[in-house]
C-alpha cells in the first residue's frame, strides 16, 4: 500500500466514528417520580409505566439521548395500575430499565436532578402518575433544572399528572413559567372519575387555572396534546405518544 493509500485510510478511520457519534443528537431528561404511597390510603402509586414509556419510544425513534432522572436519584417505583407489559412500548421499556414484578416495579437507577449538569440537556420532559403529585412541585433541584433548561431555550414537555412540576415554578425573572400559557393537564373531572379528588394533595386544573395558565381540557381519558411555543403538556395517558411527538417537534424547531 503506498503513502497517499494509507493516508487516506487513516483518515477514514478518524472520520467514521465522529459521525456515528451522532454529537448533533439533542439531549434530553426523561423524569420520573420517586414517590410511591397514595396519600393515607395504604395503596402505592408512582409513576405511570406507559406515560414514559411512549415518550422514551418516541425520542428514541427521533434519534434524541435520552436519560432518566428524578427528584432524588435511584429507585422510581411504578404505578401498579399501569404495569400492562402487553402493550409493546410498556414491554420494550421495562425490559430496558425494569427491576422487580406487578407489586414491586420499579425503575433501578435514575440520576438525581440534584446532579444534572443542566447545561448540557436540550429539553426535559416529566412522565406522570400520581405520585408526580407529592414529589415534582416540592422538589428545589427539580425547579432549578427546569428553569435553567427553559432560559437557555430548551423544550419543557409533561403529562397527565407530571405539569405538576410547573406548579409555582419560577423563572429568573421571578415570572412563572405557565402564566398565559395554553396547557393539558389531568383534569378534575377525570380525578373524580377515578376516585382521587380527596386523595390528591390538590388540584392541578384548580393551580393551572390559578396561575392564569388556560387549561385545555378535553373529553375524559382521550387524546389531548397542547403545544404553546416549547411548552408542551398533555391530559392523560392516551395523550403520552402524541405529546412527545409535539415535544420532539418543538425541540427541533429551537435547533433550527
Amino acid at each position: 500500500m503506498n503513502g497517499s493509500r494509507i493516508l487516506a485510510t487513516f483518515l477514514i478511520s478518524l472520520s467514521l466514528p465522529a459521525m456515528a457519534d451522532d454529537a448533533a443528537a439533542k439531549s434530553v431528561l426523561l423524569v420520573l417520580s420517586n414517590h410511591s404511597e397514595l396519600g393515607d390510603t395504604g395503596k402505592k402509586t408512582g409513576f405511570y409505566l406507559s406515560e414514559a414509556a411512549h415518550p422514551y419510544k418516541v425520542f428514541e425513534k427521533a434519534g434524541l439521548k435520552v436519560t432518566l432522572a428524578s427528584p432524588d436519584g435511584g429507585i422510581a417505583p411504578v404505578d401498579p395500575k399501569s404495569f400492562k407489559l402487553d402493550d409493546s412500548a410498556n414491554a420494550s421499556f421495562w425490559k430496558t430499565f425494569g427491576n422487580g414484578n406487578e407489586s414491586s416495579a420499579a425503575v433501578a437507577t435514575t440520576l438525581a436532578l440534584g446532579d444534572v449538569k443542566s447545561g448540557q440537556f436540550d429539553g426535559i420532559f416529566f412522565a406522570g402518575g400520581h405520585g408526580a403529585m407529592w414529589d415534582f412541585p416540592t422538589s428545589a433541584d427539580l425547579r432549578a433544572v427546569t428553569a435553567d433548561i427553559w432560559s437557555r431555550d430548551g423544550t419543557v414537555g409533561a403529562v397527565c399528572h407530571g405539569p405538576a412540576a410547573f406548579v409555582n415554578l419560577k423563572l429568573p425573572d421571578g415570572s412563572l413559567l405557565v402564566k398565559g400559557k395554553k396547557v393539558a393537564v389531568f383534569t378534575n373531572a377525570e380525578e373524580k372519575a377515578v376516585e382521587l379528588t380527596g386523595v390528591v394533595p390538590f388540584s392541578l386544573q384548580d393551580s393551572f387555572e390559578g396561575m392564569d395558565a388556560t387549561v385545555v381540557t378535553g373529553e375524559n381519558f382521550a387524546e389531548n396534546a397542547v403545544r404553546d411555543g416549547k411548552l408542551v403538556t398533555g391530559q392523560n395517558p392516551a395523550s403520552a405518544r402524541k405529546t412527545a411527538e409535539l415535544f420532539v417537534a418543538a425541540l427541533k424547531e429551537a435547533g433550527e
